[in-house]
Parts: C-alpha cells; sequence; structure tokens
C-alpha cells in the first residue's frame, strides 16, 4: 500500500513542484493550503493552520470522495509535510508572519504527535544563519553554514523558523518520533534559470543567501529521501544544490566578498558556501538539476 502523505503549503512555490515528485515516487498527497493546488490527483482542503482545531481535523479526513468507498473511518498519514508559511518578511506585518508561522507548526507537529504520526518533515530556511534579511551589511561567522552554525537571525521570517525548530526537536523528544528541519535555500522553479544572469553578472546581490540555491525539484527528492529515512530523531538538514551560484570558484568568492570571515574546512572548487553535505551523506541526495545544465557560461 502506498504511503499516505499531509503536504501542507502545497501551493506554494515549492510545493507544486514537489508534490509532483511525490507523486511519481507512488505516495497518495492531500494538500492543506488556503489556496487550491492545480494537481491532477491531489486535492486541496482549505485549512487555516494557525487554528488548532481545524489543523487536528484536517489530519484526520479522507484524501478525496474515493476514501468513502474504504468503509473506515479516516486515519492519521503515514507521513506529515510542513511548507505552509508566510514565505518571507514584508509580506505581512511582522507580527502576523511571527504568529503564523510558530503557531502553524506547533498546531501541525503537536496534532501529528498525538494522532500518532512518526514522521514529520517541517520547512526551515536559510535565513536562520541570520544575514539573509539581516539590517545593513553582515557577515557570516564562518564557512561552510553546517547544521551546527549558532543561528542569530534578527528579522521576523529567521526567528519564526528558529522557533519551529526548537518546537520539533521538544516533540521529537517528548514523543520519540522522527522530525526532520530542512533550512532550505534559495527556490529556483523550473523557469527561474533567467535570473542565474543577475547572480553571475552581479554576485555580490548573492551574499545574503550565501550563492546557494535549490532547485523545486531537488527539494522534492529531499522530502521523499527524508519520507524514508527513518529513526534519525530530531535532525535539521540544509536543502540547497551542490554548488556556488558564480563563474568564479568558491575560494575567490569568499576572499572577494568575504575576506574576513574563517574557512573551517577545506571546500570543494565550486562547493556551495550553504553545504549540503550532510544531506548527501545522510539521506543519500544527489542533486539532479545543477544549474549549469539549465545556464549557458
Amino acid at each position: 500500500m502506498s504511503k499516505r502523505v499531509i503536504f501542507t503549503g502545497g501551493t506554494g512555490r515549492a510545493g507544486r513542484h514537489a508534490i509532483p515528485h511525490l507523486l511519481a515516487k507512488g505516495y497518495k498527497v492531500l494538500n492543506l493550503d488556503l489556496k487550491p493546488l492545480a494537481q491532477p490527483g491531489v486535492n486541496t482542503l482549505i485549512t487555516d493552520l494557525t487554528d488548532s482545531g481545524q489543523t487536528f481535523n484536517a489530519l484526520t479526513t479522507h484524501y478525496g470522495f474515493d476514501g468513502f468507498d474504504d468503509g473506515h473511518v479516516p486515519r492519521a498519514p503515514d507521513a506529515v509535510v510542513h511548507f505552509a508559511a508566510i514565505p518571507r518578511v514584508l509580506i505581512e506585518p511582522d507580527n502576523k508572519t511571527y504568529f503564523a508561522n510558530v503557531m502553524s507548526t506547533y498546531n501541525v507537529i503537536e496534532a501529528a504527535c498525538k494522532l500518532g504520526v512518526k514522521k514529520i518533515i517541517i520547512a526551515s530556511s536559510e535565513t536562520t544563519y541570520g544575514v539573509c534579511f539581516a539590517e545593513g551589511e553582515k557577515d557570516f561567522k564562518s564557512f561552510p553554514l553546517e547544521e551546527d552554525y549558532d543561528t542569530d537571525p534578527m528579522d521576523s521570517y529567521g526567528l519564526s523558523k528558529v522557533v519551529n525548530e526548537k518546537t520539533a526537536r521538544a516533540f521529537a523528544m517528548r514523543y520519540g518520533v522522527d522530525i526532520y528541519a530542512l533550512r532550505i535555500g534559495n527556490v529556483i522553479e523550473p523557469d527561474g534559470y533567467d535570473k542565474f544572469r543577475t547572480f553571475i553578472a552581479k554576485p555580490e546581490t548573492r551574499k545574503r543567501n550565501a550563492w546557494s540555491y535549490i532547485d523545486a525539484r531537488d527539494l522534492g527528492e529531499i522530502v521523499h529521501l527524508c519520507i524514508e529515512k527513518d529513526g534519525l530523531g530530531f535532525q535539521v538538514f540544509n536543502a540547497v544544490n551542490d554548488t556556488i551560484t558564480t563563474r568564479e570558484p568558491t575560494a575567490d568568492v569568499l576572499k572577494r566578498f568575504c575576506p574576513n570571515v574563517p574557512v573551517t574546512r577545506p571546500l570543494g572548487p565550486y562547493e556551495a558556501p550553504l553545504s549540503n553535505r550532510k544531506a548527501r551523506e545522510i539521506l543519500g541526495f544527489r542533486e539532479e538539476h545543477n544549474w549549469r545544465k539549465y545556464v549557458q557560461l
């Protein structure tokens, strides 16, 4: 029997590419969002995840009308993937961004754990590393950015993601379940590679993203690998592609733009400063969509 997955925020920029990838892997998916997803075979249940009652109810509902033919009441899913959020600052006021992101994540994790779900994956963010939405010029503390880095954002969005990681860790310990937080880089959709011309021409504009990115389809593969990898408890994984988004080698870029930032281990010639080494080594992630396949240098 195929695994049943509830995906929150599947109508968003990342989810609308990750969900087809999960369908291709044989999962049955229900989308929880405030807007419908135009994806054949996937129902969207309109759900306000900041409401704990709606969240609990949504995690115990039929995926579609065919569920009524099964002869039993809806049961909890095999896995929950929580991507729903206000996706950055300057969309809603800061207090609403913080409230929506923190409360929706708390409600989803709490409901899933209390319903007996053993695998939960949440969307964290590169913004936890503190530079993306920093006020003024701010350097990273060291390179590469790996999961043991001391996160220190000053914005409402990045702060909400740090809090969500702490929430996930607490519930994973309390309930003995697997909760994996993905620190997702700048998401690039399949039709978004024209942006790389600017990235290459003006590399200084990419410092806030640590010159890194994640193809939305490769993000779907990371989610798939997380669903299949059991027994890790609480974990954080950088969800980014392999290589830096510049023509120049990584060492040259870091010397040019971050000359005073220490490098704590040898980096590959074009390794992304926001490193996915942990995802490659533990999850077995292998990128399919390196930007150089789509951009002529």
